[in-house]
């Protein structure tokens, strides 16, 4: 056979060698994590579920996952072994930094407040008045075009 012939199956070969390799660098990877896990570590399930590791035996680990409920599960159903700032933020919303307080409204989001005071007093200046006139201004206004006083209504003695 040409070695032309020969060279797929050789491409072929080594690709399968390269996926395994870094399959088996993955389970040696898990199976060292597995293996740091400490009573009291908490943890996270290839199910999603986290708890606390409270006994580990040959091929099981004794999970809390609940304050006095206990569950069995196999060592290969850990997922990840979780720093214990990182359980605590997960699972009992721990957290170390202030997260900012959020304004009750956007315009705080919007504008600064200097701006905002200034909009304010050029909008209080330059408000309508649309309520009805002051009586004393009624009472001061003719109307008709007369002095005031109602029709029929003579100066007479």
């Amino acid at each position: 056979m040409s070695p032309i012939t020969l060279l797929p199956f050789i491409v072929l070969i080594g690709a399968m060698f390269l996926m395994t390799r870094s399959a088996k660098k993955k389970q040696q990877a898990a199976a060292a994590m597995r293996n740091e896990m400490q009573p009291g570590t908490g943890v996270r399930t290839i199910g999603g579920m986290y708890a606390t590791v409270k006994e580990i035996g040959d091929e099981t680990v004794l999970l809390e996952v609940a304050p006095g409920v206990h569950a069995v599960y196999a060592k290969n159903a850990i997922g990840a072994v979780l720093s214990d700032e990182e359980y605590n933020r997960i699972v009992h919303g721990d957290t170390e930094e202030q997260l900012p307080a959020v304004p009750d409204d956007a315009s705080s989001l919007t504008e600064s407040t200097e701006a905002a005071e200034a909009d304010a007093a050029v909008a209080e200046d330059a408000k309508i008045d649309l309520g009805k006139k002051d009586e004393a201004e009624d009472a001061a206004a003719p109307k008709d075009g007369k002095d005031g006083k109602a029709d029929g209504g003579a100066d007479t003695k």
